[in-house]
């Protein structure tokens, strides 16, 4: 059972960390999430699993979830696995950050298909930047995407770069559930 107390506690413990950082978005930052800690954990890839089924839940699930390679790659077998456990099976795809050059020579690769609706999956969102990348590759594919999920907001900007592109996104926490005050936008 999803207990969001419970992944707080595991980030504190295994992902946050305190220093000077550069982020993927090129931004400075005095901490740093590393949500791999927490998602190749397998409490974490449980909690991870359930809480995006919860969330997806509350709409129509989507045929598949998916994101960009390689963070988004362990969430996406978490929600996989949990889905099966639960009987509510989700599908899982992966999005290359470059057409590997031979085979299917694909960014998309799973067992999705055009014309189904997905939500991109994200462990740490901050600009925004990766997820609006595996969207926009998810749909030259083909796929519909409906929603985005992440697992932490460093409410940086993120939420609102979706929102004027029409995608709808939740996270199962914030930053501010530990604590930190996002910078002013």
């Amino acid at each position: 059972m999803y207990s969001k107390d419970a992944l707080i506690a595991l980030f504190r413990q295994k992902a946050l960390k305190f220093g000077s950082f550069t982020l993927a978005s090129g931004k400075q930052a005095r901490y740093y999430l590393d949500g791999k800690q927490v998602t190749l954990d397998p409490e974490g890839a449980k909690l991870v699993g359930e809480g995006i089924l919860d969330i997806l839940s509350q709409d129509r699930l989507p045929a598949a979830v998916g994101g960009m390679s390689i963070g988004a790659d362990p969430i996406t077998a978490a929600v996989v696995t949990m889905s099966a456990v639960r009987g509510t099976p989700v599908r899982g795809f992966m999005i290359r950050k470059e057409a590997k050059g031979h085979g299917t020579n694909q960014f998309v690769e799973g067992p999705v298909a055009p014309g189904e609706e997905v939500a991109i999956v994200e462990d740490v969102v901050t600009t925004g930047g990766s997820s609006l990348a595996a969207i926009e590759r998810a749909e030259a594919f083909g796929l519909k995407v409906v929603r985005i999920v992440g697992i932490v907001d460093r409410m940086e900007g993120g939420a609102k770069a979706f929102a004027q592109r029409g995608y709808p996104f939740v996270s199962l926490v914030s930053i501010r559930d530990f604590g930190i005050e996002p910078p002013a936008e």
